[in-house]
């Protein structure tokens, strides 16, 4: 669930607007420029970093040049005349938004990588408008001294940013699935201490899927296996108790085998009756 904010509206995002998309013209060729989100006015700074090395990095990052509109926080991606690669393309609006919503820009760039995703809630739609309610729900997931964030994101391994009314949190697939039921847990108004023992034991259970997974071995049919190894002959009677166990086995393709499995012997007959 994404919350582009009240400073953010949808149409700044739309890639059919004005904005959204335009071939700049020059020596002869185009450059294809793409309106990638608008940014709260405070965190223009933080996107262009100190003598615009956070910009720089970002660029090198994405393979495209940033203009970034200091009076109204629109960011647009210049793509060049070469072709861009379709999967950053699609990622990059949200590394914008993520260090727009309060991420440090050398965490949100992790974006551009195919494993890790964004998840963001507005704390609005669960609270409702009034800022009190919003600031008490942000406290609740920030917790005394960051500890409530700090829990989620050790546990998680994924990296949270509150800002505003907004709650954003990036990571893997794992780490996402332990990160978002503790985020909507709170923000369901669940204790603290029901929602970090959940993440707990969420934790263990993936360890143990992982740790099944990592001790299946898959062995070839011919393998015997040690207990095999230490009885001779028993792999053999195995192979001919299979053997005989296929052999006895009707194909379903064959009509014909199939018809003579279902004749009736002489001294057979089916009897149909009411019950």
């Amino acid at each position: 669930m994404r919350d582009w904010s009240s400073d953010v509206c949808s149409s700044d995002l739309d890639p059919a607007s004005a904005l959204g998309r335009r071939l700049k013209q020059g020596g002869g060729s185009a450059a294809f420029v793409e309106h990638l989100a608008r940014i709260p006015q405070d965190r223009i700074a933080v996107l262009i970093g100190k003598g615009g090395e956070t910009r720089r990095m970002i660029e090198e990052a994405c393979g495209a040049k940033l203009e970034i509109d200091s009076k109204s926080g629109d960011v647009m991606a210049d793509w060049g005349e070469g072709e861009a690669d379709p999967v950053i393309r699609m990622k990059m609006p949200d590394v914008i938004v993520a260090i727009g919503r309060g991420l440090a820009p050398m965490k949100a760039v992790q974006l551009v990588e195919d494993e890790v995703s964004l998840r963001m809630y507005d704390i609005r739609e669960w609270v409702g408008r009034q800022p009190n309610q919003t600031r008490r729900m942000r406290s609740r997931l920030i917790g005394r001294n960051g500890r409530i964030r700090s829990l989620i994101e050790e546990i998680s391994q994924c990296e949270m940013a509150i800002y505003g009314s907004s709650v954003l949190v990036i990571g893997d697939e794992q780490g996402l699935a332990l990160a978002t039921p503790a985020i909507e847990g709170i923000l369901r108004g669940s204790e603290h201490s029901t929602v970090l023992h959940g993440l707990e034991q969420d934790r263990k259970r993936q360890r143990l899927r992982s740790r099944s997974l990592e001790a299946f071995e898959e062995r070839s049919p011919d393998e015997p296996s040690t207990f095999e190894a230490l009885v001779p002959g028993l792999a053999q009677a195995r192979r001919r108790r299979e053997r005989r166990y296929k052999d006895s086995q009707v194909d379903p393709d064959d009509e014909a085998e199939v018809a003579r499995t279902l004749e009736l012997a002489e001294d057979e007959e089916i009897i149909y009756q009411e019950e």
